[in-house]
């Protein structure tokens, strides 16, 4: 299980499949509200709140999606509640949503050595136009990818990529622009593929 902190109020989780055997929960059964499931999402909670300091208080929005090889992605936004003097009929129309959760997301990846970030770059580059930086933090190396602008099934595509080179790491950009060493800003797989990849 990965945590990864994407703002105040939002946590991404990453559960593999073996995680889930281990729980006795079968693939279907993760889209089904049963006991186990529900176990299963308290840990993740737990798991949360001990990590990055995510504390589930109040009403929560829950997003999930399933890689077709690696595990389920799990999205938890704390959601705020509104407050009492807004006039409904003035600030909304009645088939507009309440809630209004910023899309803005953001992948790191963490590769043990340098081929296996060149290996996945020549999958990206050929697929998609990306925002990625390279980072070398602690002898390995970093892909801090922006992934706002992608549609989901694109996000799908990529960490089935991404997941066959490295593994998703929760070193969030902060700690990578503070301790870590930028190697390419912003073009990491256009550079790659011009440079390094034949």
């Amino acid at each position: 299980m990965v945590v990864e902190r994407l703002g105040h109020n939002k946590v991404r989780i990453f559960i593999s499949y073996e995680d889930l055997e281990e729980r006795g929960i079968d693939r279907d059964e993760i889209w089904q509200n049963g006991r186990k499931v529900q176990e299963l999402f308290w840990d993740m909670m737990e798991q949360a709140y001990l990590e990055v300091g995510f504390e589930v208080i109040g009403p929560i929005a829950v997003e999930a999606f399933t890689m077709p090889t690696e595990g389920v992605v799990v999205i938890v936004t704390q959601v705020p509640s509104l407050p009492e003097e807004i006039d409904h009929k003035e600030e909304m129309e009645a088939d507009e949503p309440i809630i209004s959760v910023d899309a803005s997301t953001a992948l790191t990846f963490v590769f043990d050595d340098f081929e296996h970030v060149l290996s996945a770059a020549r999958m990206v580059h050929a697929s998609f136009d990306l925002n990625a930086s390279l980072y070398h933090y602690k002898g390995r190396y970093f892909l801090y990818i922006d992934e706002a602008e992608m549609e989901q099934e694109e996000v799908d595509a990529l960490w089935s990529i991404l997941h066959e080179y490295g593994t998703l790491s929760n070193v969030t950009k902060a700690v990578l622009d503070e301790y870590g060493k930028l190697i390419i800003q912003d073009t990491a797989f256009l550079t790659l593929n011009q440079y390094f990849v034949n």
